[in-house]
C-alpha cells in the first residue's frame, strides 16, 4: 500500500463553545435554569442577580472610558450563536451534546441548569394557592405533667387546622408551608404515647418500619419479631400489631387489602348502617366481591337488592391506600414559562419573569477590565467577562427562542383556547420549525420541559402537539379531539347501555372523522376508560342485583 499526501475540499459544521452553550440552554426546564443561573453566578465575579425591576438590558457595559468596550470583543461567537444560523440546520442534538460534552472550551458545561426568563411588560401572576394546613395547637391543660414532653414533638393530624392572631413579623400563613411529614413519624409519634413496654415499643418500631407508603405490612410478622431484638415471640409480635392497627389513619398496618377494609369498618361506630353486613362481606366474602360476582354475593350472604347495594357502596366509601395522605413524596408545582392571556379579542403571549432569576453584568467587576493590562489579574476579569457575555447572549437567544415558539402554537392552537380540546388542530413540530424559521430539533429542545399558562390551565407545550386523523372531505383533525369526543361519547351514555368501540367508530363517521375500531380502542386505553362490558358491569354494580 502506497501513502500519499492529498488535499481536499470539505465543509463541516463547528461547534464553538457560544453555539454549544446556547443551544444547551433552550433545552433547559425552569429548574435546570436556575440551578444553571446560580452555578455561573457562584463561579464568575463578573455575574450578579438582577433584583432590580425594569433595569436595563442583560448586556448593559460600563461606560468608564479606560474599561474595554463591546468594541473590542470579537462578535463571531454571537452570530454562531444566533438559532436563525443555518449551520444548525444540519447539526443533530445528539452531535451538539456529543460535541459539548468533549469540548473543554465551552463555558458552563454543568449538566445542572435551568431556564431565565426574559423580561414582560404589565404582567403579575397570581402567587396565591393552597397551602397545607399548619398543625393545631395543643393545650396544656388538656395533659398530664408526665404527657407534657409530647406537645413539642407530637405531629398534627392531616385535617388540623392553626388559629391565633398572627405576630408583626410573622409570615403570613397563605407564605408558608407546613414542614412535611412522613408516615412513619405519624406513627411513631403515636407509638410513643402508648403505655408499651420497652420490648413492645421496639417491636412496634419494627412493624412501622416494615410499612410502604400505603401503610400496607409488607414483611412477614415471624420476620420482624426477629428483628426486633430483645426474643420477641410471634405471638409478641401479634400482639402488638394489634396495638398499632388502632393508630390513626384507620386500616394503617394491614397484611392484605381485606384485612386494611375489615379495620376501617371495625373502628366505625357499631350503629352504622349496614357495617355489619359490609364487615362480613370483606371477612368472609372478598374473594367474590374481588371477582365482581354479585350474583353470587348475594346468594352467599343473603343480600338482595338494596341492602346489597348499601353495603358494598359503604365498603367502597373506604381507603384502600391509608397511608397515601401521609406518604413520604411532596407534590411537584409546576411554574410555566409562558403566559397567554386574551385582551381585546387578541391573544397576547409573553414570557413569565418569574419563572426563574434575572441576571446581569455586574458593572463593579466589569470597570475593573483595562485594555493595556496584561497581568494575570487583568487576564482573569477578562476571560470571566467574555463567558459572562457568552452567557447572557444565550439566555437571551433561549427566551427569544421559546417566546417565537411558542407565539407561534397560540397562533396555530387558538380554537384550542377559545372551545377547548374538540377544536385540537394537528401539529408537529416541522409545522412550527418551518414558520419560525428554525431547526426541527432545536423546536424540540424549546419545547421540552416548558409550561403554558392559559386561561383553560396550565399545559406542557409539547401537549399542543398531535397527529392528525383524515375525514372524509379530506381534511384533518387532531387525535386531542379525537380523544375528547371519546371521553364525552363516553360520558353521556347509558350505564346500562354502554357504547362499544365499535359503535364509537361510528358515530365519529357519522361526523365525518375516519377512524378505525382498534384506534378507538387505542385512544380509549390511553384515556383510562375501562372497555364497553367492563363499564357495563360497574354500572350494574353501583344500582346493585335487581332481586
Amino acid at each position: 500500500m502506497r501513502q500519499t499526501l492529498t488535499l481536499r475540499m470539505g465543509q463541516q459544521l463547528t461547534m464553538t463553545p457560544a453555539l454549544q452553550q446556547a443551544i444547551r440552554l433552550v433545552g433547559l426546564s425552569s429548574l435546570e435554569l436556575s440551578t444553571e443561573i446560580r452555578t455561573a453566578i457562584e463561579s464568575n465575579p463578573m455575574l450578579e442577580y438582577d433584583d432590580e425591576t425594569g433595569t436595563g438590558d442583560l448586556l448593559d457595559g460600563t461606560e468608564d472610558s479606560e474599561a474595554v468596550s463591546d468594541d473590542d470583543w470579537d462578535d463571531t461567537d454571537y452570530e454562531d450563536a444566533s438559532f436563525d444560523d443555518s449551520a444548525l440546520d444540519g447539526a443533530s442534538f445528539e452531535d451538539v451534546a456529543a460535541a459539548s460534552d468533549d469540548d473543554p472550551r465551552a463555558p458552563g458545561t454543568d449538566e445542572a441548569g435551568s431556564d431565565a426568563l426574559a423580561e414582560t411588560e404589565g404582567t403579575e401572576l397570581d402567587q396565591a394557592g393552597e397551602r397545607p394546613a399548619a398543625e393545631e395547637a395543643i393545650e396544656a391543660s388538656d395533659w398530664s405533667a408526665d404527657e407534657t414532653r409530647f406537645e413539642r414533638d407530637a405531629p398534627a393530624a392531616p385535617d388540623s387546622r392553626t388559629q391565633g392572631p398572627r405576630g408583626e413579623g410573622d409570615t403570613p400563613i397563605e407564605e408558608r408551608s407546613a414542614p412535611a411529614e412522613t408516615l412513619h413519624d405519624y406513627l411513631a409519634w403515636q407509638l410513643n404515647l402508648t403505655r408499651l413496654s420497652e420490648a413492645d415499643q421496639r417491636i412496634g418500631v419494627a412493624i412501622i418500619d416494615a410499612l410502604n407508603d400505603d401503610g400496607m405490612l409488607t414483611e412477614p410478622l415471624q420476620d420482624i419479631a426477629g428483628s426486633a431484638g430483645c426474643n420477641a415471640t410471634l405471638a409478641d409480635a401479634e400482639r402488638v400489631l394489634k396495638e398499632v392497627q388502632r393508630f390513626d389513619p384507620p386500616g394503617v398496618a394491614a397484611r392484605d387489602l381485606a384485612e386494611c377494609l375489615a379495620l376501617q369498618l371495625q373502628q366505625l361506630p357499631v350503629e352504622t348502617p349496614w357495617r355489619s353486613e359490609a364487615l362480613d362481606i370483606v371477612q368472609e366474602h372478598f374473594d367474590v366481591l374481588a371477582a365482581q360476582d354479585l350474583r353470587g354475593l348475594a346468594r352467599r350472604t343473603r343480600l338482595e337488592g338494596n341492602d346489597l347495594a348499601a353495603a358494598i357502596a359503604l365498603v367502597r366509601s373506604l381507603n384502600p391506600r391509608p397511608g397515601a395522605a401521609l406518604g413520604d413524596s411532596e407534590a411537584d408545582y409546576v411554574e410555566p414559562d409562558v403566559v397567554v392571556r386574551k385582551a381585546r379579542n387578541t391573544w397576547i403571549v409573553e414570557l413569565n419573569d418569574q419563572a426563574v432569576p434575572r441576571v446581569r453584568l455586574n458593572e463593579h467587576y466589569a470597570s475593573l477590565v483595562r485594555r493595556s493590562d496584561t497581568s494575570r489579574d487583568n487576564q482573569f476579569l477578562k476571560s470571566n467577562l467574555q463567558e459572562a457575555r457568552f452567557f447572557l447572549k444565550s439566555i437571551e437567544n433561549r427566551n427569544d427562542t421559546l417566546l417565537r415558539v411558542a407565539a407561534n402554537i397560540v397562533e396555530c392552537q387558538a380554537e384550542f383556547l377559545e372551545r377547548g380540546e374538540e377544536a385540537m388542530r394537528p401539529l408537529v413540530l416541522a409545522d412550527v420549525a418551518e414558520a419560525v424559521g428554525l431547526h426541527e430539533s432545536t423546536v424540540s429542545r424549546a419545547t421540552a420541559r416548558k409550561y403554558m399558562r392559559t386561561p383553560r390551565g396550565v399545559f406542557e407545550l409539547k401537549y399542543f402537539f398531535s397527529s392528525h386523523v383524515g375525514t372524509a372531505d379530506g381534511g384533518e383533525i387532531s387525535s386531542t379531539a379525537i380523544r375528547a369526543l371519546i371521553r364525552k361519547l363516553t360520558e353521556r351514555e347509558n350505564p346500562c347501555q354502554p357504547l362499544s368501540d365499535s359503535r364509537i367508530a361510528a358515530i365519529l363517521g357519522e361526523r365525518d372523522i375516519k377512524v378505525a375500531r382498534r384506534t378507538v380502542a387505542k385512544y380509549r386505553e390511553s384515556l383510562a376508560i375501562p372497555s364497553s362490558n367492563e363499564r357495563k358491569r360497574m354500572a350494574w354494580a353501583d344500582a346493585g342485583p335487581r332481586g
